[in-house]
C-alpha cells in the first residue's frame, strides 16, 4: 500500500497566505460598500476627525513659527555675542581696558568681531534752549557687526575714521528726528559735544526692538572709541563686546574670555561674562512647551471625535444584526466579523485624518506660495502624528463595536426583528 503523499510545506504556506489575502480584501470591500451606502452619516462622523487632524498640523506649524520667530528676535540682538562687564565697586575698582580686548582676541580662537565700549552722558543742545542729556558711546567700527545694527542712512564709521580720530558720529533715529527732522536730513549735519563739532555720517537702529534692555538708549550717539577716550581721559572701558563665528562655540568662547580677563586683573575683582545661547534655548523650550499644551488640546478634539465614531459604529452594529447573523450562518468566523467592523471604524477615522491633514497643510503652503518672503516651517512629523493618531483613534474606538458584533449569537441574530 502506497503511503499518502506528504503535502509540500511551501505550497501549504502559499495557499494559507492566499486565503488570508482573500479574506482581508473581502473585509476591505465590505467596509467600502458600507461606507458608500451611508455616505452622509459616515462623512458627518469623520468631520470631528477632520477638525482634529487639521488642528494638529496647524498647532505644530504655529508652534514652530513662534519658536523660529523668538529665536530670530534674540539672534537679531546678536546671538553669537559675548559681553564682558566689570562688577566694580569700592575705592579702587579694577576696570576693564582695551588691552583686555586685545588679549582676548589673541588668545581665544573663533572671535570674528570685537569692540570696547565707553559710556558717558552729556547735555546736547537741540536748539531754542532745548538741552537734553544724551547717551554717548565710544565704540570701534566692529561694534556694528557685533550688535547686528541696521544703518538706515549714510554709513557707519570705519577703521580709517578711527585711526585718524575723525570727529564723526552715528546717531539713532529719534535723535535725528528731534534735532534735524529726520534720518536723511541728519546726514552731514553737525552738532557739538562739549564745544567740539561732530559731523553725523549715518543713522542707525537696533535690528530688533530690545525695549530698553540693551546699552543703546532711545537717543544715543556712537562715536569712535579713540575720540571718546579724549573726553574720559582714562583707559577704563564700560564693557567689552565679542562675536564668535559659530553659535555652538559661544559657551566655550565665553569661558575662555572670562579666564583671560580674570588672569589680567586682581584676584578679588569680579567680571561678568555673558552670552545669549541660554536665552535662545530657553525661548525654544518655552515654544516647545506651548506647542505641547496646544497638542493636548487638539488631542481632546480627537478623543471626542473618537467617541463619535464609537457611537456611530455601535448604532451600525445594532442596525445590522440580521446581516451579522446571516454572515455567521454561512461560515464567517469571529475574527472576520470583528475585522469587518474594525475596518469600517478605521476607514472613517483615517479618511477624516487624511482630509484634515490636507486642510492643515493647505494654509502654510498657501502662505508660502502667495507670500514667498514669509517662511512658514512645516514639520513632516506633524503629518506622521496626525495620520498616526487618526489610525490609533480608529483602532481604539472601533474595537468595542467590532467586538460586540463578533460576539453576537448567530441564532439570536437571525431571530432579531
Amino acid at each position: 500500500m502506497t503511503p499518502p503523499e506528504t503535502p509540500n510545506p511551501s505550497f501549504t504556506r502559499t495557499l494559507a497566505s492566499a486565503e488570508k489575502t482573500m479574506v482581508l480584501s473581502e473585509i476591505l470591500s465590505l467596509a467600502l460598500d458600507s461606507f458608500r451606502a451611508n455616505k452622509v452619516r459616515f462623512a458627518l462622523t469623520a468631520l470631528g476627525m477632520v477638525m482634529g487632524s487639521a488642528s494638529v498640523i496647524l498647532v505644530v506649524t504655529i508652534g514652530l513659527t513662534g519658536r523660529q520667530y523668538a529665536i530670530n528676535l534674540i539672534q537679531g540682538i546678536g546671538a553669537n555675542m559675548i559681553v564682558a562687564d566689570c562688577q566694580c565697586s569700592g575705592r579702587n575698582p579694577d576696570y576693564l581696558t582695551e588691552a583686555d580686548l586685545t588679549a582676548a582676541n589673541e588668545q581665544v580662537p573663533g572671535i570674528v568681531w570685537s569692540s570696547p565700549m565707553l559710556e558717558m552722558h552729556d547735555p546736547i543742545s537741540f536748539g531754542e534752549g532745548n538741552v537734553r542729556d544724551v547717551l554717548i558711546l565710544g565704540v570701534s567700527p566692529q561694534y556694528k557687526n557685533v550688535r547686528n545694527l541696521l544703518v538706515l542712512s549714510g554709513r557707519f564709521f570705519d577703521a580709517e575714521d578711527t585711526i585718524s580720530r575723525e570727529k564723526v558720529a552715528v546717531v539713532t533715529v529719534p535723535f535725528a528726528d528731534a534735532m534735524f527732522g529726520g534720518p536723511e536730513r541728519a546726514v552731514n549735519q553737525t552738532f557739538t559735544i562739549r564745544g567740539i563739532p561732530f559731523t553725523i555720517i549715518g543713522t542707525f537702529k537696533e535690528r530688533v526692538n530690545t525695549f530698553g534692555m540693551s546699552e543703546v538708549a532711545k537717543q544715543t550717539i556712537l562715536i569712535p572709541y579713540p575720540v571718546a577716550r579724549y573726553f574720559t581721559g582714562t583707559n577704563a572701558v564700560k564693557q567689552l563686546f565679542f562675536s564668535v563665528q559659530n553659535f555652538s562655540d559661544t559657551p566655550r568662547a565665553r569661558d575662555e574670555i572670562a579666564k583671560v580677563v580674570q588672569s589680567r586683573h586682581r584676584a578679588g575683582s569680579v567680571y561678568d561674562v555673558t552670552e545669549y545661547t541660554a536665552l535662545v534655548k530657553t525661548a525654544a523650550q518655552i515654544a516647545d512647551l506651548m506647542t505641547l499644551v496646544l497638542l493636548l488640546v487638539s488631542a481632546v478634539t480627537l478623543a471626542v471625535s473618537g467617541v463619535g465614531i464609537m457611537n456611530i459604529m455601535l448604532a451600525t452594529v445594532r442596525s445590522r444584526i440580521r446581516e451579522i447573523g446571516i454572515r455567521k450562518a454561512v461560515g464567517a468566523t469571529y475574527r472576520e466579523i470583528q475585522l469587518q467592523f474594525l475596518a469600517e471604524a478605521i476607514l472613517i477615522s483615517l479618511s477624516g485624518g487624511i482630509v484634515g491633514t490636507l486642510l492643515g497643510l493647505a494654509l502654510p503652503l498657501s502662505v508660502r506660495f502667495f507670500l514667498p518672503s514669509y517662511t512658514i516651517p512645516i514639520s513632516p512629523w506633524s503629518v506622521v502624528i496626525s495620520l498616526g493618531t487618526a489610525l490609533v483613534v480608529g483602532v481604539l474606538f472601533g474595537t468595542l463595536p467590532a467586538t460586540r458584533a463578533a460576539q453576537m449569537d448567530p441564532v439570536e441574530s437571525l431571530k432579531y426583528e
